[in-house]
C-alpha cells in the first residue's frame, strides 16, 4: 500500500486512519493511534453492543469516540446510489434535479452548518437559496446510522421520494469529506450516565423549559409512569437512546422508504400506457441491479415491494377475464422483473435462509390467479419443423438419433444465458470510480473494462472466458422461432443485448483462442448448432451472431471467419418455400411475409442477413477469391430485391473510394447484383425501379464502355422498353457519361450506334411510349431517324393513339419538318372523334394546332384536311372557331408557307364552304339535342348558344334566311316550351 504522502502527491483521497498514521509516524508516536483507529473501524463495521451500558462503560473514552466516528459511512458511492435513479443523466444533460448533484452543489456552496454528531445520530442545518424574490430557506436534517450504513433520515423539506433528498446528501457528504470538523459527542445515554442526581434534574428541567410547548405533556406522562411502581416502564432495564445505535440482533441495512416505493410503483403502473412511466419503472429495475452489484440487501427488499405492486395491477384481472394478452410494454416489464428474480435467487452471496424465503414468496405469488404465465413455444414439434433437404442446414450415417432442441436459451422468458453471462462478466468488471460517483462530471460515456479473474479450483480458466463461451453457446444454439410477435421480438432483443455485452469486452489473445475454439465447435455441432450442416425450416437464423464472430475473427483467422459467416447466410424458411426460378411476390417489401404469417420479424431477419453479407463484401475487397464466394452465397440465399439492391449500392460505394483507384472485381460484383435485381423486378413495376435503373447505368459506367454496351445490348431481360429508351439509352449517352468514360471518337460513335439501336428496338416494341424518345435519340443520324419515323407511321396504322401522334407531330414541327408534322397530324385526326357536347375535349388544342399548321402550309394542305375535320369533329363551337380562324388571313403557299395568297379565303367558297355547311348542320343538330332534355335554369345558356349559331349562319350568303327558317322550325317543334320560345322571340324576333 502506498504511504499517505505518496497518495497526497498524486491527488488521491487519504483515509483518516492513514492520515493519522502518517502524521503520527512523523511525530514518532503514530503507530498506537493508527492501530487504535483501525480496531475501532473494524468494531464499527461489524457489530454493536446490545446494551448501552455495556457498549462504552468497558472501554476507554478515546476508543468510544473512535467507534462512534467510524460508524458513519465513508464512501460517497452509496450516498450517490441512494440519491439518484442512475449514475448518469441522459446524454447532453447534466441534470441539476438529481438529488446527489444538488446536494453536492449545496455542500460546495457552504450551505451546511451547525453539524453535530451525538453517538450514532447526525444533525445539521442546510441553508438553500430561494428563487428570485424569495427568502433563503433553512432545513433541519437528522440522520441515524449504524455499522457504516444510514438507517433512517429526516428532513424539514418533507420531500417524499424513493431516495434521499439533496439536503440529506449535503449533510452526509459534509460528514464524509469534513469528518474531523464535525463536533462529536458520545451517545446521550453515555453522557447522562456521567451526571449525578442534581445534574440530571437540572438537565431535564432545562430541556423541558426550552421546549415546554412541545414536550411538556410527554414529560408529565413519563414522570407519572416512572412514579408508578408497577408500570411497564419500570419493568424494563435501562431506557431507549436514539443516539446509541442498534442492537447486535437488529437488522442492519440502508434506509429505504418502503411505503413510498409501493406508492410510486402503483402510480407508474396506473400510467402504464405512457412512455415516461415505463422508463421510470426500468430505472427502478436498474437501481435494483445496482444494489445487487453492491451486495446491498435492499436490492431484494425493493424487488419484493415492486413485485407485490405488479401483482396488484388491476389490469391483470381485467385481461384474464377478457382472455386478452398483456400489452407489449407490460410484457417487457414483467420480463425484466423475472430476470431480476433469477439474479437474486441465484446470487452466490445470499444466505440459505434468505433464498428459502424468496422461493417461498415466489411459490406463493405463482399460485395467484392473476400471476401472468411465461410466453413462448420453444419446441421443434410439428410437421413444419423438417430439414431443409432430405438428409435422412446423412444423419443416420453420422449416427445422429436426436435432431431437436426442446427449448431455446436465447429468448427464454427467464433469460438464462443473459443472466449467467452478466453474472460472469460482473465478476471481471473494472469501473472508473470517479465517473460512477458524479453524474454531472461530463458527457462522455462511462467505459466498461474487464479483466481476467481465475475460477477457483480450475487450471487457468477465467470468468471472462466462461462468459464468452456461455454467450456463444446460447447464440449458436439451433432453436425454433417461437410463436407470436412478442416472443419473436424478445428473441431479437435478447440476441442484441448479449452481443452488446460481448462488444464491450476487449479481445486479447486468450479470448481469441476461445472464439476460435467455439467457432469450430459451432461449425461441427451438427443439428444442435445453428451453424451446423443440417438446418431446419423453423430455425432462428444466425446472421446477427455470425456478424459479430466474423468481425472478431477476421484479423486473427480469416478463413474460419468466412467459413462461419458463409454458413450463417442461410434463411431456411425461405429456402424451402421458394423453388428455383419462382418469381418474387413482393419485390421491394419483406419477403413473402403474407405467406408466412407467423414469422412476424421476417423483415428484420432479412435485414440482418443483408448486413452480414455487406460486412463480408466490404472485408473481402481486394480478394477476388472471397469476393466471388460471397457473391455466390448472396445470390443463393438473399431473396429480397430491395436488400440485394442495397448490397449492390454498398459494394459500389466501397469499390470506388474518393482518393484511390476503384476495385474492379468488387465493382463487377456490384453490377452483377444490380443485374439480378433488374431481372427479379422486371415483371413488377414499382416506384423504385427508376432509381435502380439509373444506378445500374452509373455502375456500368464506372466499370467501362463494354459493361455499358452490354446492358444496352441485353436490355430485353433487364428493362422495360420505356426504361431502356428513356433512361438507359439517354443516360448512357449524356455529356457527363461520355466525359466519365473518356472515349475516343470511334468509341463514342460505337456507343451512340448501340444506343440508337436500343431506341429503335424499344420503339418497335412499345411505339406509344418509346417512339418519341427514339426520334430524339436518332436526330443526328439520318438513317436511324428515318427508321424511327417509319416505325411511327407503321404504328399509326396499327393503333398508335391520336394523343401520341399529335405529340410526335408537334416534335416534328419543332425540328423544322412541317410536312412530316402535317402528315402525322392528319393520321391523328383520322383517329379522332369529338362529339357535339365535347367542347372541352383534351384534343381541342391539338386540333386547333393542326388546323393552324395546315393553313400555314398552303391551300392544298388546307383543302386536304377539311374533310378530316368534318368527319372527326361534330362540336359546333369548335367547327365555327376553326372556320373563323381560317378566314382571318390568306393561307400560305408552298411547303414552308413562305408566300401567301393575295387575299383571305371566303367562307362561301371551296374549300371552306364544306366546313361552313358542316358547322351550320352541327349547330342545328346540337340545338335539337339540347332542347330534348333542357330545364328552365339552362334557358339563358341556350339563348347564348343560339347567338353564336347566328354568327356562323351569317357567314353564308343566305345565312340570314337560313337562320330565320331554323328559328321558325324551333318555334313550331317546341311550341310547348312557351317561356323558352318567348325568350327566343325577345332576342331574335
Amino acid at each position: 500500500m502506498d504511504p499517505p504522502a505518496a497518495k497526497r502527491s498524486r491527488g488521491c483521497p487519504v483515509e483518516p486512519e492513514e492520515r493519522d498514521a502518517g502524521a503520527g509516524a512523523k511525530r514518532g508516536r503514530g503507530r498506537p493511534e493508527a492501530l487504535l483507529d483501525l480496531s475501532a473501524k473494524r468494531v464499527a463495521e461489524s457489530w454493536a453492543f446490545e446494551q448501552v451500558e455495556e457498549r462504552f462503560s468497558r472501554v476507554p473514552e478515546p476508543v468510544q469516540k473512535r467507534i462512534v466516528f467510524w460508524s458513519f459511512p465513508r464512501s460517497e458511492r452509496e450516498i450517490c446510489m441512494y440519491s439518484s435513479l442512475g449514475y448518469q443523466p441522459p446524454e447532453g444533460e447534466h441534470d441539476a434535479r438529481v438529488p446527489f448533484t444538488r446536494g453536492l452543489h449545496l455542500l460546495q456552496s457552504g450551505a451546511v452548518d451547525r453539524v453535530l454528531q451525538v453517538g450514532f445520530h447526525l444533525s445539521g442545518n442546510i441553508r438553500e437559496p430561494g428563487g428570485p424574490g424569495e427568502p433563503e430557506r433553512l432545513y433541519h436534517v437528522s440522520i441515524s446510522f449504524d455499522r457504516c450504513k444510514i438507517t433512517s433520515v429526516s428532513c424539514g423539506c418533507d420531500n417524499r421520494d424513493l431516495f434521499y433528498c439533496a439536503h440529506v446528501v449535503a449533510l452526509s457528504l459534509y460528514r464524509i469529506r469534513h469528518a474531523r470538523q464535525v463536533e462529536l459527542r458520545l451517545p446521550i445515554s453515555e453522557t447522562l450516565s456521567q451526571m449525578n442526581r442534581d445534574q440530571l434534574q437540572k438537565f431535564v428541567q432545562y430541556l423541558i423549559s426550552a421546549h415546554h410547548t412541545e414536550v411538556l405533556p410527554t414529560a408529565q406522562r413519563l414522570a407519572d409512569e416512572i412514579l408508578l411502581l408497577g408500570s411497564e416502564i419500570n419493568l424494563v432495564h435501562g431506557a431507549p437512546d436514539p443516539t446509541a445505535g442498534a442492537g447486535i440482533e437488529d437488522a442492519n441495512c440502508w434506509h429505504l422508504d418502503e411505503e413510498q416505493i409501493q406508492e410510486q410503483v402503483k402510480q407508474l403502473l396506473s400510467n402504464g400506457g405512457y412512455y415516461g412511466a415505463s422508463q421510470q419503472l426500468r430505472s427502478m429495475f436498474c437501481k435494483v441491479r445496482e444494489m445487487l452489484r453492491m451486495r446491498d440487501s435492499n436490492g431484494a427488499r425493493m424487488l419484493i415491494l415492486m413485485t407485490e405492486q405488479f401483482l396488484q395491477d388491476p389490469r391483470l384481472a381485467l385481461w384474464r377475464q377478457q382472455g386478452a394478452g398483456m400489452t407489449d410494454k407490460c410484457r417487457q416489464l414483467w420480463d425484466e422483473l423475472g430476470a431480476l428474480w433469477v439474479c437474486v435467487v441465484l446470487s452466490p452471496h445470499c444466505k440459505p435462509e434468505e433464498r428459502a424465503s424468496w422461493l417461498q414468496l415466489l411459490g406463493k405469488w405463482d399460485k395467484l390467479d392473476v400471476c401472468p404465465l411465461e410466453e413462448g413455444n420453444y419446441s421443434f414439434n410439428g410437421p413444419s419443423l423438417q430439414p431443409t433437404t432430405a438428409l435422412s442446414p446423412e444423419l443416420l450415417q453420422k449416427g445422429s438419433t436426436c435432431i431437436t432442441n426442446t427449448e431455446g436459451w436465447v429468448g427464454h422468458p427467464l433469460d438464462p444465458i443473459g443472466c449467467l453471462c452478466r453474472a460472469l462478466l460482473e465478476a471481471c468488471r473494472l469501473e472508473e470510480e470517479t465517473l460512477a460517483l458524479y453524474p454531472d462530471s461530463g458527457p462522455e460515456k462511462r467505459k466498461v473494462a474487464y479483466q481476467h479473474v481465475q475460477v477457483p479450483g480450475s487450471s487457468g480458466e477465467s470468468y471472462l472466458a466462461l462468459a464468452l463461451e456461455v454467450a456463444l453457446l446460447g447464440l449458436g444454439q439451433q432453436r425454433a422461432l417461437p410463436e407470436g410477435l412478442y416472443a419473436q421480438d424478445k428473441v431479437v432483443r435478447n440476441e442484441e443485448q448479449l452481443l452488446a455485452l460481448l462488444e464491450e469486452v476487449e479481445l486479447d489473445e486468450r479470448l481469441v483462442q476461445v472464439l476460435r475454439k467455439q467457432a469450430g465447435l459451432l461449425l461441427d455441432g451438427g443439428p444442435f448448432s445453428g451453424f451446423g450442416e443440417v438446418l431446419f425450416r423453423e430455425s432462428v437464423p444466425m446472421h446477427t451472431c455470425a456478424r459479430y464472430l466474423f468481425t472478431a475473427l477476421l484479423p486473427h483467422d480469416p478463413d474460419l471467419a468466412y467459413r462461419l459467416a458463409l454458413r450463417a447466410m442461410r434463411l431456411p424458411v425461405l429456402e424451402t418455400a421458394l423453388t428455383a426460378g419462382e418469381p418474387h411476390p413482393s419485390p421491394l417489401d419483406s419477403v413473402m411475409s403474407n405467406r408466412f404469417p407467423r414469422w412476424f420479424i421476417l423483415g428484420h431477419l432479412e435485414t440482418r442477413q443483408c448486413e452480414l453479407a455487406s460486412a463480408m463484401l466490404t472485408a473481402a475487397k481486394g480478394d477476388p477469391k472471397w469476393l466471388h464466394t460471397v457473391l455466390g452465397s448472396i445470390q443463393q440465399n438473399i431473396h429480397s430485391p430491395a436488400l440485394l439492391f442495397k448490397l449492390a449500392q454498398d459494394a459500389c460505394k466501397t469499390a470506388t473510394p474518393a482518393n484511390a483507384p476503384p476495385d474492379t472485381t468488387l465493382l463487377g460484383i456490384a453490377l452483377e447484383l444490380g443485374l439480378q435485381v433488374m431481372r427479379m423486378t422486371l415483371s413488377t413495376m414499382t416506384w423504385r425501379r427508376r432509381e435502380m435503373v439509373r444506378w445500374l447505368v452509373s455502375c456500368a459506367t464506372e466499370i467501362g464502355l463494354q459493361a455499358l454496351m452490354n446492358i444496352m445490348q441485353n436490355w430485353y431481360s433487364l428493362f422495360t422498353p420505356v426504361e431502356a429508351a428513356t433512361i438507359v439509352a439517354v443516360t448512357g449517352t449524356t455529356h457527363a457519361t461520355l466525359l466519365r468514360l473518356q472515349l475516343e471518337a470511334p468509341q463514342r460513335e460505337e456507343l451512340w450506334a448501340c444506343a440508337r439501336t436500343l431506341a429503335l428496338q424499344c420503339a418497335m416494341k412499345d411505339p406509344q411510349n418509346c417512339a418519341l424518345p427514339a426520334l430524339t435519340l436518332c436526330e443526328k443520324n439520318h438513317a436511324a431517324f428515318e427508321a424511327a419515323y417509319q416505325i411511327v407511321l407503321d404504328a399509326a396504322a396499327s393503333g398508335l393513339g391520336h394523343a401520341h401522334l399529335f405529340t410526335i407531330a408537334r416534335y416534328m414541327e419543332h425540328r423544322g419538318l412541317p410536312l412530316r408534322a402535317y402528315k402525322l397530324a392528319t393520321l391523328a385526326l383520322a383517329q379522332l372523334s369529338i362529339a357535339f357536347n365535347q367542347d372541352s375535349h383534351p384534343a381541342v388544342n391539338d386540333v386547333l394546332w393542326a388546323c393552324s399548321l395546315s393553313h400555314s402550309l398552303g391551300r392544298h394542305e388546307l383543302s386536304a384536311i377539311v374533310p378530316l375535320i368534318i368527319r372527326s369533329i361534330h362540336c359546333a363551337p369548335m367547327l365555327s372557331d376553326i372556320l373563323r380562324r381560317w378566314t382571318l388571313s390568306a393561307p400560305g403557299l408552298g411547303p414552308l408557307g413562305a408566300r401567301r395568297a393575295a387575299k383571305p379565303l371566303g367562307a362561301d367558297r371551296a374549300p371552306l364552304c364544306q366546313l361552313l355547311d358542316a358547322a351550320v348542320a352541327a349547330y342545328i343538330n346540337t340545338s335539337h339535342s339540347r332542347l330534348t332534355h333542357i330545364s328552365p335554369r339552362h334557358y339563358g345558356d341556350f339563348i347564348e348558344f343560339l347567338g353564336k349559331a347566328r354568327e356562323t349562319f351569317l357567314l353564308a350568303p343566305d345565312g340570314h334566311l337560313q337562320f330565320s327558317q331554323f328559328l321558325e322550325n324551333l318555334k313550331q317543334t317546341y311550341k310547348g316550351k312557351k317561356k323558352l320560345m318567348l325568350l327566343v322571340r325577345e332576342r331574335f324576333g
